[in-house]
């Protein structure tokens, strides 16, 4: 809530959904949703439903049914839409549909839009149903951003790897120099909240500082914040640990802008809706 507010302002709550009332908020046009992924995760136990954080998205469907917003977005890690052979994502689907909303859903790759990163996730668009609209993801850009348009040239040794940590990981993970470390002209692979660790695991992604000696080191927290598409100017005002938890769990801002453009496409379009959203900035007002 730091990081909001002082990129925000004061306006921003940190309260639990789920101590929220729907009639303490005010009307909105558009609901936003990035429920916990953890559950859901590849990389996670992949608990599901099982799982307290996995029922968060209820918090989405009980705000809908009070307060039957235009629009809402939701997002998940890409492992949510085949998690016990996709029973659990299409009980979420229908749960969205049952309280008033046709629902359209893709996998994205944040690389396909402008942003030097590998990152996959669904994104769950639903549009209430009283509305006569299409809709239509965005395109994919016919280009890719490389991660050297991002990498620092300078940086503190404390971002290289010890020796130890080099070793205890090669020891582990035969693959490790076979994809994890990074090629320059390319969009980076994913990056996660792993990345506040100061050790090396199979998943993390890292850059070689000198091949040779195998000597490598990990992002600097302004080099994933601008892997995720984070101008310079925004500001994490919390401790680094904490700073990379949030960029690794961030979605790429980038790439929502580009879906929730044509979000309010759609709805500019639609016959029955006659407030216009002409720009992004009035969601904010």
């Amino acid at each position: 809530v730091v990081t909001y507010q002082h990129n925000f302002g004061n306006h921003i709550s940190c309260k639990d959904i789920r101590e929220i009332q729907s009639n303490e908020l005010p009307n909105f046009d558009i609901l936003v949703g990035g429920f916990p992924c953890q559950t859901f995760s590849m990389i996670g136990q992949r608990k599901g439903l099982d799982d307290p954080r996995g029922e968060l998205y209820y918090e989405m469907t009980r705000i809908l049914t009070d307060k039957q917003p235009l629009a809402f977005i939701g997002e998940n890690v890409k492992g949510l839409v085949n998690l016990r052979k996709g029973v659990v994502f299409n009980q979420i689907l229908k749960d969205f549909e049952k309280v008033g909303y046709n629902i359209y859903w893709k996998i994205l790759n944040a690389s396909n839009y402008g942003i030097p990163q590998k990152r996959e996730r669904v994104f769950i668009v639903g549009f209430r149903k009283d509305l006569s609209l299409r809709f239509g993801f965005p395109k994919p850009h016919s280009y890719t951003v490389a991660l050297n348009n991002v990498i620092q040239k300078e940086f503190e040794s404390k971002y290289i790897f010890s020796k130890k940590a080099v070793e205890g990981l090669k020891k582990a993970n035969k693959a490790f120099n076979k994809g994890r470390v990074q090629k320059l002209d390319e969009p980076s692979n994913t990056i996660n909240s792993h990345l506040a660790k100061v050790s090396l695991n199979g998943t993390d992604p890292v850059l070689a500082v000198d091949l040779e000696k195998e000597i490598y080191r990990r992002f600097t927290p302004l080099e994933a914040a601008r892997i995720q598409s984070f101008p310079d100017t925004f500001q994490f005002p919390v401790s680094e640990y904490q700073a990379y938890k949030q960029i690794g769990n961030a979605i790429p801002p980038v790439l929502m802008w580009q879906l929730i453009q044509n979000v309010i496409k759609a709805l500019n379009e639609a016959q029955t809706y006659e407030s216009k959203l002409e720009t992004i900035e009035e969601l904010f007002v």
